[in-house]
């Protein structure tokens, strides 16, 4: 990997988790556990479509694991990590058919995902069913957060290539 390529990793890993951390500054509103905006999933939903599987992987997880470090909970990184992994699986193939100016409905997708690889590992973890109860509330939230961030990042892009979608 040429050195330019793994300074612009480095970066959008930096952003993130920057972004990650401000946003566990903000109080949650909501009264249901694991229910967030994900603002860092900005940079995860622009890595998709700019930069090969594996780099997106490795900002994410880095991400992911310093976030839980920084964090001060460590027990969060198996969701994140399970979240993460799932979310990645749908929305890497997904970049190949979704064109980059519907960017928002794949990270629509991500954000579902994400919420299911969770709860799949909350119902590990705990042993218990009963944790599906909050999957319809995570979902709703995660539809409505994955379309904030996918926006975001559609603006972003917008932004940065000077074009403007239709």
């Amino acid at each position: 990997m040429k050195t330019r390529r793994l300074t612009e990793l480095a970066m959008l890993t930096a952003v993130a988790l920057i972004i990650f951390v401000i946003e566990l500054q903000i109080p949650n509103p909501f009264p249901i556990p694991g229910v967030k905006l994900g603002l860092a999933n900005i940079i995860t939903v622009y890595a998709v479509y700019h930069y090969r599987p594996g780099e997106v992987m490795m900002v994410v997880f880095v991400r992911v694991f310093l976030g839980a470090l920084f964090g001060g909970v460590m027990s969060t990184l198996i969701y994140s990590l399970a979240g993460s992994i799932f979310c990645l699986a749908g929305m890497i193939p997904l970049s190949r058919v979704i064109e980059e100016k519907y960017i928002w409905l794949s990270s629509i997708l991500g954000a579902v995902l994400h919420n299911i690889g969770q709860i799949t590992a909350a119902v590990l973890v705990t042993q218990t069913l009963g944790v599906f109860a909050y999957l319809p509330f995570l979902l709703v939230s995660g539809c409505l957060a994955g379309a904030f961030t996918g926006i975001c990042a559609q603006l972003i892009l917008k932004r940065f290539s000077g074009k403007a979608y239709h």
